[in-house]
């Protein structure tokens, strides 16, 4: 997309399923590059460091950068949603002032929890149980990693923002470019220079800062619809509380997320550091499934709004059901090749075959049940887009809060077994569906009937 020609919108107007997938592959590609930041360090560091130095990138530090990550990009994805329904109103105006809050909101946010992360970081990784013998690697690490989140947070809102007018090209053409680049930083700065946790949280966010730069320049230079400009960024208040409306809740769910598996990650870390490797690299294995499902549930979000704001509400419906389609296809042919492929997948992060039967015996009992994660995705995203996020929220806090940490606080200091934590992920998503898919087709229901009585 090199300029915004508004004649035609092929979100709001081309065929469904070829434009879900014309949209949802730079979304995915990019997405498994933006994963592959981390993971290229974990294998690197797993097998030019030692299985110590995977546990200190993979365990405690990544559950906790990962949801600093994925809240910041829930209140990104509030100003993707406003600015997507703009687009697809084709409301100029508008759309240029939730531009410049969004930017102006995004640099705020990442130096406060830039700050807040530097400080809390040896407080967090002790309140986690961290094992003494990969302590101080982890504080390196996470320090450093905090110190140039900026990059990553802004990028993650630049590039939401792009794919809400349906640009999801150019984000990944950025991703493949710094992928590249991290790659290269990684051999250099550990394997040669041999810096170790140091080196490679420098080569993470220099990369990240290369994409940073991109999306910034991409947003000032290649748009006219949307065009980013320096001395136009400011807050309008009562678009950032339209913005935070949206996005809030999802920070907030992504926090009780990140709760949950703080907990489970401290849980885990209690087995010992070979079951904290293996946890890092199961956690890296599964990711191709997040990435795929993630981009759906960013694709419905996109076509959502945008049918929405133009005012074609079956098309919002159609759209969904054939994202569901595409989503439970790919998604359940990648579950199937993770449990065939587990040991060669695990063997990629480390030699060491007690940590690779522990990842073995994850996934058998975890990785079926994410099909169940498929449905909440979907829904959720496809509700959020139409600007229906806090009953969705509601229910999935209540299985987060009322299935998952219940069942860990109490059920797994009973029985002290690695099972017991793996099986709180499939009730509490079980749970979580059983009332969101319900809620949804209500939803439906009640926006026909409104939908007619206002035509």
């Amino acid at each position: 997309m090199s300029s915004d020609v508004m004649d035609k919108n092929e979100i709001t107007e081309g065929i469904i399923w070829k434009q879900l997938l014309i949209f949802f592959f730079p979304i995915v590609v990019g997405t498994l590059f933006q994963q592959l930041y981390n993971t290229v360090d974990a294998v690197i560091v797993g097998r030019f460091v030692g299985k110590a130095a995977l546990a200190s990138v993979g365990g405690s530090a990544a559950v906790l950068t990962y949801q600093v990550v994925m809240f910041f990009t829930s209140l990104a994805n509030g100003a993707a949603v406003i600015i997507s329904q703009f687009y697809g109103a084709k409301n100029t105006g508008r759309l240029h002032t939730a531009l410049h809050t969004a930017a102006a909101f995004s640099v705020i946010a990442s130096i406060l929890i830039s700050i807040a992360g530097y400080i809390a970081t040896p407080v967090l990784l002790a309140i986690m149980k961290t094992p003494s013998d990969i302590m101080s690697d982890s504080i390196a690490y996470l320090r450093i990693y905090f110190l140039g989140i900026i990059a990553t947070l802004i990028y993650n809102m630049g590039s939401g923002i792009m794919r809400a007018v349906g640009d999801s090209k150019r984000p990944l053409y950025y991703l493949i470019v710094c992928c590249i680049l991290n790659i290269i930083l990684d051999i250099v700065l550990v394997v040669f220079f041999k810096l170790g946790i140091a080196g490679a949280a420098i080569a993470t966010i220099i990369s990240q800062a290369v994409s940073a730069i991109l999306v910034i320049r991409a947003l000032m230079t290649s748009y006219d619809m949307i065009r980013l400009s320096p001395k136009d960024i400011r807050i309008d208040l009562p678009l950032l509380i339209s913005e935070l409306r949206i996005g809030l809740p999802g920070g907030i769910q992504s926090c009780m997320y990140g709760l949950t598996n703080i907990i489970i990650q401290t849980s885990i870390n209690q087995f010992g550091t070979d079951t904290a490797a293996a946890w890092a690299a199961f956690g890296k294995v599964d990711l191709i499934f997040w990435a795929v499902s993630g981009a759906f549930g960013i694709s419905i979000t996109t076509f959502s709004g945008q049918n929405y704001g133009a005012g074609k509400l079956e098309r919002v419906y159609k759209s969904i059901r054939v994202c569901l389609a595409m989503s439970l296809t790919l998604c359940g042919s990648i579950l199937v090749g993770l449990l065939v492929l587990a040991h060669p997948l695990l063997s990629l992060f480390t030699s060491d075959e007690t940590v690779i039967d522990i990842g073995t015996y994850m996934m058998i009992n975890i990785v079926p049940s994410y099909a169940i994660f498929i449905f909440v995705e979907i829904f959720t995203g496809a509700l959020r887009g139409i600007g229906d996020v806090m009953i969705p929220t509601l229910i999935t806090l209540g299985g987060v809060c009322l299935v998952r940490l219940p069942w860990i606080l109490i059920v797994t200091p009973i029985h002290k077994e690695l099972f017991t934590i793996l099986v709180s992920y499939p009730i509490a998503w079980a749970a979580t569906a059983l009332l969101l898919i319900p809620y949804y087709f209500y939803r439906k229901k009640q926006l026909n009937r409104r939908w007619n009585l206002s035509q």
